[in-house]
């Protein structure tokens, strides 16, 4: 299922669960203008917005499939030794800046 074909499920599905939180006041203000900007009650914005986030998120903690090659291609590239770089052992080896 795509993200699109997922929203569209969701917004079809019945609102059943109710979410309570706590913010400061600056943020409901920003949160009431951005959905007003969007023409969308602030529960539609704040219900995309958490989405939107939560699908970035989780994107690259998701099983990706590949073919053969790549599979083949990806297995040699991890099981090849490391390769020691200066330019890289010059760097960790530097202070951190603050």
């Amino acid at each position: 299922m795509s993200v699109h074909s997922s929203v569209m499920a969701s917004e079809r599905q019945t609102k059943e669960r109710r979410i309570n939180l706590r913010i400061a006041p600056e943020d409901r203000t920003l949160f009431d203008t951005a959905a007003k900007a969007q023409r969308e009650s602030l529960t539609q914005f704040l219900v995309e917005s958490g989405r939107e986030r939560a699908e970035r998120l989780l994107a690259d903690r998701t099983t990706f499939a590949v073919d053969s090659a790549d599979h083949k291609a990806i297995m040699a590239a991890i099981e090849r030794p490391a390769e020691v770089r200066p330019e890289l052992v010059e760097l960790f080896r530097r202070a951190r800046p603050e």
